[in-house]
Formats: C-alpha cells, structure tokens, sequence
C-alpha cells in the first residue's frame, strides 16, 4: 500500500503542542521521507477557557475541535496526550487511534524556585495545579500544602510561578521535557506517593478510519509496549465509568516475562478514601477489566459517583 503524499497535522498553537508535533514529523520523516507534513495551528476551547475544565465538560474541551477538524477534512491527523482523551467514552465515529508513540516519563514533578521538595514546604505553601488526582493525593499525603487553581500551558504556569502567584507548580515530567524545561525541576515525585495519570507520558496519533494507507504510515512509527500498557489503562477507565472530576490514578509496567502489571487507586476529593489494586495480565483488555472489577468490589462506583460533575 503506497504512503500518502501529504499529511497535514491540526496541533494546538501551545509551545508543548508544538514540540509534540516536531517528535512526529520528526519520526515520520525518519520512516518515510517522502511524506510531506504540514502543521495546521488550532486554537480549542479548552486553550481559551481559563476556569475549571469540568464547565466545559471534561478533557475533551481539549480534543472535541480537533476530532471536528479531522472529519471534516481540514487535517489528516491529530496528536493528543492520552492524558488528556477523555476514557469514559468512545474515540469518535469515524476515527481511529493508528498509533501509540514510545512512552516518555510518567511521573510528576515539582516546580519550586528555591529547590524545595513537598515534605519541605512550610504549612499552607500554595501549590498550583487544577488536577484532582494531584489535588487528592496532596490531601492524602501532604495535608499540609494549599492546592491553588491554575490552568494554562506549562510556560503560562512557569511565568505565574514567578511572578509570586504559587510557592510551587505540580506539572508533568514529560511536558517539562517536551519543552525543554527539566531545569526547572525540583522533585521528581515517587509513583507510590503520586500515581500518574491515566495515558501520562504517552502521544496518541488519531487520523480519519477510512484511511488504511495513513493508518498505514502512522502504525509504522507506534511502539508495541505503549501500545499495550496504555490499552490496559484506558479499558480500566472505561469500565469505571470515570467522569473529569473522578481522582483516578493507574500506570502500567511491562515485566521481563512480557505480562503487564496494572496499578491503580480510585480517591475521594478529599484523599480521605483510597481505594488500590494491582494486577498481572498478557491480555491488556483483560487486565484493565479486572483492576477495574476489583476497584468497583471495593467500593469505586459509590466513591466516584459521589463526586459532584
């Protein structure tokens, strides 16, 4: 099957975005130099609106106009996070995720100019973040900080950071990396005192699904492992019925004798409740059914349905 000529690529006009797009034109050049892509910028919802996400109905104030663009026809492919696809429904008709890139880090970090970890900050230290999964876990193992809101892209958040509105960002290690700002980095935060997100780490290539030869080319550049590991975690998602308010933590590990281990924890807001399981599968949609299954056995569908959205 032959590649296409061209391929265009809808991207959000953040700097973060941009660099994610540079690793795929990047690797597809590498794999195919005769494609030509070409970047389409967009400007979502998600970008402009500077409140809580849930208001503009969850993560995919992130991905809605770019879903749009792609069946359209104004783009040919789309580049998300997978953090930020939201899991409790279905990719949209008519599309198709056609690759999973090579997995970056999955942890989180801490931003704090005097090179502060969290256990040194002062009591009632404010630390931006608007994620509730940071949000819950902070109340669960460092009660004593202040979570303050804070939205926009990594540099927006850097330049409030300065400018004295936080005494610390919590902020995704990979993104640091992506814009080339680990400098910044005061703490790298262990995975048992803040599991990542579900998909952290990972770039997702989605194109139209009556394309075979785009699918095609972008398979090329996937890797198999991420492939699996964030399959395992999105189907454990998807069977928790997790909506944008929900602190829902998971990462998955490929082992030496090639099964997966799935960890995962369900929170209330206030970190009060944690709910945890772990699990081993070679069957990634089985495994993320089971962890799921033994979250809702412990009580997940009353936590989660609990939480205000």
């Amino acid at each position: 099957m032959s590649v296409p000529q061209l391929l265009r690529i809808g991207a959000r006009s953040s700097p973060m975005s941009l660099a994610q797009v540079e690793r795929v034109r990047a690797e597809l050049a590498a794999r195919h130099p005769g494609i030509v892509t070409e970047v389409v910028p967009v400007t979502t919802s998600g970008d402009r609106w500077t409140g809580a996400l849930s208001d503009l109905g969850g993560k995919g104030a992130f991905t809605k106009e770019l879903d749009d663009g792609l069946l359209r026809g104004d783009w040919d492919l789309a580049v998300h996070c997978v953090k930020d696809v939201p899991g409790d429904r279905p990719v949209p008709a008519g599309t198709a995720f056609a690759a999973y890139l090579r997995r970056d880090d999955i942890r989180d970090a801490l931003v704090q100019p005097a090179g502060l970890t969290l256990d040194e900050l002062p009591v009632g230290a404010r630390v931006g973040t608007s994620s509730v999964r940071r949000i819950a876990h902070l109340a669960r193992y460092w009660p004593h900080i202040e979570p303050v809101p804070c939205r926009g892209n990594a540099n927006t958040r850097l330049a409030k950071l300065d400018a004295g509105e936080y005494d610390a960002l919590l902020l995704a290690v990979s993104g640091l990396e992506r814009i080339g700002r680990t400098d910044r980095i005061a703490q790298v935060l262990d995975v048992e005192r803040m599991m990542p997100a579900v998909g952290s780490g990972t770039l997702v290539l989605q194109c139209r699904a009556d394309e075979p030869a785009t699918i095609d080319a972008l398979a090329a550049i996937g890797d198999p492992e991420a492939f699996r590991q964030t399959t395992a975690e999105r189907m454990l998602l998807h069977v928790l019925q997790g909506h944008c308010n929900s602190p829902i933590s998971a990462y998955a590990v490929t082992e030496p004798d090639g099964r997966l281990g799935l960890r995962a924890r369900v929170f209330s807001l206030d970190g009060k409740v944690c709910l945890d399981a772990h699990e081993w599968d070679h069957n990634p949609l089985a495994l993320g059914t089971s962890v799921a299954a033994t979250l809702l056995r412990q009580g997940a569908h009353e936590v989660i349905s609990g939480i205000p959205h």
